[in-house]
């Protein structure tokens, strides 16, 4: 019989029915046990769990107004659309409930930019093996991994994909019909492969020569998780789209998609909308999470935590070589390449009592909040280190 919840998901198989509360890094369970989240959501928790400025603004807004539809004005649309403005590249901004929402306009922009500037057959995007863009039609075609789309044909047409960080398969693919190169700078369910910032500045002169778009997806490497506001800024060069979602609303469903003006070309009244997106309630959390994010000191301090981290996790690869091959990523955006496959990973930290999140490519990666202090970074690794010696006296 199937269950009442659609069975879509590999629910952890933990000894508990679930987190009941969150602090900080910290979930605790039904029967009292406490988990290092070192997953944060799969990179939602910016922030960690239950912070206390995000629940300050959403207990504000909720005691004020919850929801009116983008029927009207709503001022904390206008407010987080502004500090995105001002913040990024960008001159305008559509907000969704989620990334699959934002991934799902910066479709439609595009092939939209083209047709109000005449050229409607341009409607191929280019994409890289390996790439997660959500699990909408557009989403899993843009991807066409086999995994996400097997039994869901036929694809929605108009996307190429060529392998990962090949510049000369991108040139190759580039033809009358081709309208844009979408790209994750760090690719996250794919296994935390980086987009090399040298190659990341050769695209943008490749779609520059040909009159292309350039949309980078930083759904997952945004929002201060690299050390900088977006992970492209490593690279000097800005997109003509970007898609924002996961810590931008701190746990709350909040997405963006963002544009410079001559990209949302053709992006009037009725072309697109949301009933939610862009609601009260989420943009006054994403407000607070904005502010936070860009508050004194606390790129810089990212970027700190990130290194000492890194430096845990290469010292717990060196020290079990039958486990891990090693370590790559960007900031607090990183992944142990695993030996062992990743799942016993995955297993042997909830044993330890710390969360890691399984991708691609046989990884785990590492995306705790953004504000943790160093000794809860040493707690981590502590935990990892034990997983790790569990599995090594098994081998």
């Amino acid at each position: 019989m199937i269950s009442p919840v659609l069975p879509t998901y590999a629910r952890a198989p933990l000894s508990f029915d679930s987190f009941e509360k969150g602090q900080g890094p910290w979930l605790e369970t039904s029967n009292g046990d406490r988990y290092l989240d070192m997953g944060a959501g799969i990179g939602v928790c910016a922030l960690g769990h239950a912070h206390p400025t995000l629940i300050a603004a959403l207990e504000t807004q909720g005691r004020r107004l919850w929801h009116t539809s983008n029927l009207y004005e709503i001022p904390k649309q206008a407010e987080l659309a502004a500090k995105i403005v001002d913040n990024t590249f960008a001159d305008t901004v559509f907000m969704t409930n989620s990334g699959t929402e934002a991934i799902e306009c910066a479709v439609k922009m595009v092939r939209k930019h083209f047709s109000h500037s005449g050229m409607p057959e341009r409607v191929e995007i280019i994409t890289f093996q390996g790439a997660f863009h959500g699990r909408s039609s557009a989403g899993i075609a843009a991807s066409a991994s086999p995994k996400m789309v097997d039994g869901f044909g036929p694809l929605l047409p108009g996307f190429v994909q060529v392998p990962f960080a090949d510049l000369d398969a991108v040139r190759a693919a580039i033809n009358d019909k081709t309208a844009a190169v979408m790209v994750e700078h760090i690719q996250g369910e794919g296994g935390i492969r980086v987009f090399p910032c040298a190659d990341m500045r050769i695209l943008r002169e490749i779609c520059d020569e040909k009159g292309l778009l350039l949309v980078i997806d930083e759904i997952q490497s945004g929002m201060g998780r690299t050390g900088k506001l977006f992970s492209h800024e490593w690279a000097g060069i800005t997109p003509d789209i970007m898609t924002i979602a996961k810590g931008i609303g701190g746990g709350f469903p909040l997405g963006a998609c963002v544009a410079t003006e001559n990209a949302a070309s053709g992006m009037v009244a009725g072309t697109h909308g949301s009933t939610y997106g862009g609601n009260p309630l989420a943009c006054a959390v994403g407000c607070a999470v904005m502010t936070e994010i860009l508050s004194a000191g606390f790129l810089e301090n990212v970027s700190r935590l990130a290194g000492h981290l890194r430096q845990g996790l290469e010292s717990i690869a060196t020290t079990h070589p039958k486990v891990f091959d090693g370590v790559r990523g960007e900031g607090l955006m990183l992944a142990l390449q695993c030996k062992v496959p990743n799942m016993d990973v995955v297993h042997a930290g909830y044993d330890a009592k710390v969360l890691m999140v399984p991708a691609a490519d046989n990884v785990v990666r590492l995306l705790p909040p953004l504000n943790m202090e160093t000794f809860e970074i040493d707690d981590a690794l502590w935990r990892i280190e034990e997983a790790a010696s569990a599995l090594d006296a098994r081998l």
